[in-house]
């Protein structure tokens, strides 16, 4: 190519990279901003747009979730953006980093989410059991981070209904959450024996073996959903380091 093709290809690519990135620098901004307000008045939020959200989007964990991605995002934005208008090494080596550092982190889990499935229900089931024993029913986020979930994906505990047994909030009300009960009629539930170990009408799946057959049934557009979020990766890492290694050149 001529000089002046080369000239206004490198043009051309950093004006699509200052674009790319202000797109993902206002993505960030707002995603930080509805996670700020969902954090700090979710209440309003959900009186908004509560016939547009699902129930698990309407609770607290959800706004600190959307607050670190919004600020991953602005950081991204703002080193792709500024450092292809300022034309700066630094910048673009930096985004390059942080873009790589969040793709091999991905595939890390990926790979350990397909291989190690039986050992994160070993991890997950450690910690979370101990939690849902202690602060279901004590403490109300967590209590309504849970009963959201289970009634969405119709679940009843991590593991099963007795993850509950001997918990705080069994030991007070002697009866699983009513999440647990959704497929049972309350004649049947006030019936049943309270220690029973098996009680029939209570939702026997736990919450894990749910979400892993909902992740399944939905591979297809789970796996293209995953590998259009690495194609984008991998072309701003190669955008990146062609604008890096042309500066000098300019």
């Amino acid at each position: 190519l001529s000089p002046g093709a080369k000239m206004g290809c490198f043009t051309f690519i950093k004006v699509m990279m200052i674009l790319f990135n202000l797109a993902i620098f206002l993505s960030g901004g707002t995603l930080l901003g509805v996670g700020i307000w969902v954090a700090v008045d979710d209440q309003s939020f959900v009186d908004i747009f509560g016939g547009l959200s699902s129930t698990v989007v309407q609770v607290v964990y959800v706004g600190y979730f959307l607050i670190v991605i919004g600020a991953i995002l602005l950081v991204i934005g703002f080193l792709g953006c500024y450092g292809a208008q300022k034309d700066s090494k630094c910048l673009l080596m930096m985004f390059f980093s942080v873009v790589l550092i969040i793709f091999i982190a991905e595939i890390a889990a990926a790979v350990v989410a397909l291989v190690y499935t039986g050992l994160a229900e070993t991890l997950l089931s450690a910690v979370v059991t101990p939690l849902l024993k202690e602060k279901y029913g004590t403490d109300d986020s967590f209590t309504h981070v849970w009963n959201a979930t289970m009634k969405e994906i119709k679940c009843c505990g991590l593991n099963n209904y007795t993850d509950f047994t001997n918990s705080t909030w069994y030991e007070h009300h002697k009866v699983y959450p009513d999440a647990c009960w959704m497929l049972s009629p309350p004649v049947v539930r006030e019936l049943l024996p309270l220690a029973h170990p098996h009680p029939r009408g209570c939702l026997l799946q736990g919450c894990f073996h749910q979400i892993l057959t909902e992740i399944k049934t939905n591979a297809g557009v789970v796996g293209g959903v995953a590998a259009g979020i690495a194609a984008l990766e991998v072309a701003a890492m190669v955008v990146s380091m062609y604008l890096y290694c042309h500066l000098d050149q300019k």
